[in-house]
C-alpha cells in the first residue's frame, strides 16, 4: 500500500495550493522541492526590515474572486497599485502606455482625440496589413515614437534578438489607455502580501509534509513508490528525460545591492527600455509595502540571460518550433496515468500568479471528481 495519496514535487504556487486543497479534503501528501525554501519564484526574503522579492518583482493581481479570497485566508494583502515607469536615456515616461505617456511624447496633448491623431497617422505610416516581425506588429498597433522610445530596447534586451527577428505574435496587442490613469493592471484585485510571498506559502502548507533540497530525479523511482500519484511541477521535457530534444527558455540574472539612503529611485518598479543600460528594469524592493521604514533600501538589478540547464528557466520561448516540441511532450504527458502535470514549466505556458492558482484549482476538482 502507497504511503501517500499525491506526491508533489515542487513547493512554488501550483504545488502549494494542489497540497493544501487535498490536505482540506483528507487526502495524505508529501511536498518535496529541490530548492532549500517554498514558495518558488515568489520566494521573498526579510533583509533589514525589507521583504525581498528574490526573482524578480511579483505584484498579485486578479479578476477571480475566489482565488482572491483564497489567497487573503492566508495572509492580508496591501493596496499596492504597480504603476511603473520607463526610463530612456534621461527622460521618464509612465506605463502602460497612456495619456501622461502620450502627452510628455507629443508636447501638442491635452485630450485623447489629440493622441489618437497622432497614433493613428504614425500607424498609417506603416501601411502594414500583415506584420512580417514584431516590429511591424507594434508599430502597426502603437506608431513608430512610442515603439522606438518604449518597446524596441526593451524586446531586444530580453529577447537578445533585433525586434526585425522576432515573430510578430510575440506582441499580439499593446495596452494603450487614453485615460490619466497610471495603474498597470485593469483587474479588480491586486497587492502583496504582508510580510511576503513566503510566509503566504509557508501557511499554506502548514501541517503537510515537506522535503527541501531534495531532487525528484535524484531518486525517482523511490519517489513514484511512495504516492498513488505524481503532481509534477518541473520542466516538462525534463520529466522525460530530454528524450524528444530540448525545449527552449529564457533566463534572468540578478544584482542585488543595499544602499545607505531611504528612497534610490521614488518607484517600485522603474524599465530602462534603451540599449544604454544592460538591465531591464530596477526593483526597489521597499516601495512595495508602504509600512517600510528602513533607513536603507535594497535594490536589484534584473538582467536578462540566455538559458542553459545551469540557469533557472524564467521565461517559455513560444516559437513556432518550441510549441511544436512541447505539444509532443503534452502528448507523452497524457500517457502517463498516474502524473498530473501543473505550472508555467510542466505546461510550458506562461501563466500570471492567479492563473497558476486557478489552474491547481481546476486540477484538484478533476480529481476529486
Amino acid at each position: 500500500m502507497k504511503k501517500y495519496d499525491y506526491l508533489i514535487v515542487g513547493a512554488g504556487l501550483f504545488g502549494a495550493t494542489f497540497a493544501n486543497k487535498m490536505k482540506e479534503n483528507g487526502k495524505k501528501v508529501l511536498v518535496i522541492d529541490k530548492r532549500k525554501n517554498v514558495a518558488g519564484n515568489v520566494y521573498t526574503e526579510n533583509i533589514d526590515g525589507i521583504h525581498v522579492h528574490k526573482y524578480g518583482a511579483h505584484i498579485f493581481h486578479t479578476d477571480y474572486k475566489d482565488v482572491w479570497d483564497y489567497v487573503n485566508s492566508f495572509v492580508e494583502f496591501n493596496r499596492f497599485t504597480n504603476s511603473p515607469i520607463a526610463r530612456i536615456g534621461d527622460e521618464i515616461y509612465n506605463m502602460p502606455f497612456n495619456m501622461n505617456t502620450f502627452s510628455k511624447l507629443w508636447k501638442d496633448v491635452i485630450t485623447p482625440e489629440d493622441a489618437k491623431k497622432h497614433i493613428d497617422e504614425e500607424k498609417k505610416e506603416l501601411n502594414c496589413k500583415n506584420p512580417k516581425n514584431l516590429e511591424e506588429q507594434a508599430i502597426s498597433l502603437v506608431g513608430r515614437t512610442i515603439y522606438q522610445k518604449l518597446i524596441k530596447g526593451y524586446t531586444e534586451k530580453q529577447w537578445n534578438r533585433s525586434c526585425t527577428e522576432l515573430p510578430p505574435f510575440i506582441i499580439k496587442r499593446l495596452p494603450v489607455r487614453f485615460t490619466y490613469d497610471n495603474n498597470y493592471f485593469n483587474d479588480r484585485y491586486q497587492g502583496i502580501p504582508i510580510g511576503g510571498y513566503t510566509k503566504m506559502v509557508e501557511k499554506m502548507l502548514d501541517g503537510i509534509e515537506l522535503k527541501l533540497n531534495t531532487d525528484y530525479f535524484d531518486h525517482k523511482e523511490e519517489f513514484d513508490n511512495l504516492a498513488n500519484k505524481i503532481v509534477y511541477t518541473g520542466m516538462l521535457d525534463e520529466y522525460f528525460n530530454f528524450k524528444l530534444g530540448r525545449l527552449e527558455y529564457r533566463s534572468l540574472r540578478f544584482d542585488t545591492k543595499t544602499y545607505d539612503t531611504k528612497n534610490y529611485q521614488g518607484n517600485a518598479v522603474v524599465n530602462y527600455t534603451g540599449h544604454d543600460q544592460k538591465y531591464t528594469r530596477v526593483i526597489e524592493h521597499k516601495h512595495f509595502d508602504n509600512t517600510c521604514i528602513s533607513d536603507k533600501t535594497i535594490v536589484t538589478y534584473e538582467y536578462p540571460d540566455d538559458w542553459n540547464p545551469t540557469k533557472e528557466a524564467y521565461y517559455v520561448i513560444n516559437d513556432d518550433k518550441n510549441n511544436k516540441l512541447a505539444d509532443e511532450y503534452r502528448n507523452l504527458a497524457k500517457k502517463e496515468k498516474n502524473v498530473i502535470f501543473g505550472g508555467r514549466l510542466a505546461d510550458y505556458k506562461y501563466y500570471d500568479m492567479d492563473d497558476v492558482i486557478k489552474e491547481a484549482f481546476n486540477c484538484v476538482e478533476k480529481e476529486l471528481r
